[in-house]
């Protein structure tokens, strides 16, 4: 396995890296780094959320970046502002050594624009954008893509669920000729071959990092059958008795799942809340921040709402429902068994779940053990 000053690394940002705990590349980090060190491509990496994704483009975008020149030079959108702010944070941390600064900033909606407009005043480099906010920065003449050379798109096929191709459409347009595009998915569904044939070179360099060879292994899968719905609810209470004071996040798959099992919790003396989509900005700060300060024990959170999520020293994932996507599995399990640290993963299914439990189980090539109940 090569290092990163193998890949072709400055020494100033694997220290960077080394503070952060990150030692040895990822698959697609070694196996996209030294392309996208280069000049002048358009490039397709096709992995889950978990492989090391903002790394894998975050170093080449960092280590391209003319400190002498103060304009934005490159722009990375991606689906969610808690993913926003995760990489930007990533990208900040990790270039801190640099012997000049580099300057990122993290724009999204549900935050006054006015103050976003103020900070892109200052000098910047790297903007980390949801598209509807960018496309609404770009409206009023806030922010200028002239001297973009790169644009990533992370979780493109997210993107595009989300509803944003008429924004990134605009987006790519507005920079053609200019740019080379990155491209990160975990799948490539028929409208992002729409935007990979309209926008990016036919001769776009791609690479693949396959499903099997990402869940980390420092995670034990179980699961437990249940009766029902009530059951799940019992189910869940008599594991959270075992936990003392271990933290973690229980899955569902809806706003309405993540709400009503909370208030269950909370009705029960756990300190437990609800983390979805349609919670107000700075609810949803609030609830990060008091899980992050260990105020609170359990967040109930829906797939889209924990994007982004990085919180360290999580016990325990629990599966209430199991995901629609297989890439969710793998996104949800890996928020813990994290910097080597053991992880525990449990799916609480019953009889009519035990043919998807399976077919996860086979994709993704992992063991996943029943737990019998005393």
């Amino acid at each position: 396995m090569a290092t990163f000053s193998e890949l072709g690394i400055s020494d100033a940002l694997i220290k960077g890296l080394i503070e952060n705990n990150i030692f040895d590349p990822t698959e697609i980090q070694t196996k996209s780094i030294p392309f996208l060190l280069k000049e002048g491509f358009d490039f397709i990496g096709q992995a889950q959320t978990g492989t090391g994704k903002t790394m894998a483009f975050g170093l080449p975008l960092l280590q391209k970046i003319d400190t002498s020149s103060s304009s934005v030079q490159a722009l990375v959108l991606c689906p969610t502002r808690e993913l926003g702010q995760q990489i930007a944070k990533q990208l900040f941390r990790v270039a801190r050594y640099n012997p000049n600064r580099i300057f990122v900033e993290s724009v999204y909606g549900g935050e006054p624009i006015e103050i976003q407009i103020k900070n892109l005043s200052r000098p910047t480099h790297i903007v980390v954008s949801t598209p509807g906010r960018l496309i609404d920065l770009l409206e009023r003449k806030a922010i200028s893509l002239k001297d973009v050379k790169t644009i990533v798109l992370d979780e493109a096929d997210e993107m595009l669920s989300m509803g944003f191709k008429a924004s990134i459409d605009t987006i790519l347009e507005q920079t053609n000729g200019q740019r080379f595009t990155w491209l990160f998915s975990a799948t490539i569904p028929d409208s992002l071959k729409e935007i990979i044939r309209s926008y990016m070179d036919d001769d776009a360099f791609k690479v693949e990092v396959d499903v099997k060879n990402i869940v980390n292994r420092d995670i034990e899968h179980q699961y437990v059958q249940c009766i029902d719905t009530k059951d799940k609810l019992n189910t869940l209470l008599e594991f959270l008795r075992t936990q003392g004071k271990g933290r973690g996040i229980v899955f569902c798959k809806t706003k309405d799942g993540t709400q009503s099992l909370a208030k269950q919790l909370i009705a029960r003396n756990h300190s437990a809340e609800a983390i979805h989509g349609d919670l107000q900005q700075r609810d949803r700060e609030k609830v990060m921040r008091a899980f992050k300060n260990e105020k609170l024990q359990i967040l109930v959170a829906t797939d889209m709402a924990a994007r982004g999520i990085d919180v360290d020293n999580l016990q325990y994932v629990i599966h209430y429902q199991l995901p629609e996507q297989l890439e969710y599995y793998t996104h949800r399990s890996g928020r813990t068994g994290r910097a080597g640290k053991k992880g525990l993963s449990i799916s609480l299914v019953t009889s009519s779940e035990m043919g998807r439990l399976k077919t996860i189980e086979n994709e993704l090539k992992i063991q996943i053990q029943k737990i019998r109940r005393g």
